[in-house]
């Protein structure tokens, strides 16, 4: 297992010790009712909500391209979740990089984040920003259609 499955995988396992206590004092609503809510934390927490994560050199390679955004990010960071989440359907616009899956892309954000691998980090035009809000990011995106 992937250390960017280990937090959605903790959350589920919670969720099953939570509900099966509830299950077995005969409340199974209860118990379905918590075990779906701590599914939806793990599923938010997962890479399953992020489009499909590019290497950092290909994403470079189509941002040169079409102009758009590459977001550096990784699983479990609320901030990612938020503006994965606040660019809702034009969040496959844009190219993601999971710095846990790519070691260069972890390398590279070290360099411009003097050190840290502070995410997310977006690069519009080979320059980085850090943890930019939704809206930022929509209106980059706004501006290159």
């Amino acid at each position: 297992m992937t250390r960017a499955w280990t937090l959605p995988t903790l959350f589920l396992l919670c969720g099953l010790l939570v509900a099966t206590p509830t299950f077995l004092e005969g409340e199974p609503v209860r118990a379905g009712v918590l075990l779906t809510v701590f599914l939806l934390i793990a599923a938010a927490h997962s890479p399953l909500v992020f489009p499909r994560p590019l290497r950092a050199e290909e994403a470079r390679r189509r941002s040169a391209r079409d102009g758009r955004p590459v977001v550096y990010w990784r699983p479990g960071c609320r901030y990612c979740i938020r503006l994965r989440l606040g660019l809702g359907r034009d969040a496959r616009r844009v190219h993601w990089v999971d710095i846990w899956r790519d070691a260069d892309a972890a390398a590279e954000l070290r360099t411009v984040n003097g050190g840290n691998e502070t995410v997310p980090t977006v690069f519009v035009d080979g320059s980085p920003h850090v943890n930019p809000g939704p809206a930022w990011v929509r209106d980059h995106l706004a501006r290159r259609a």
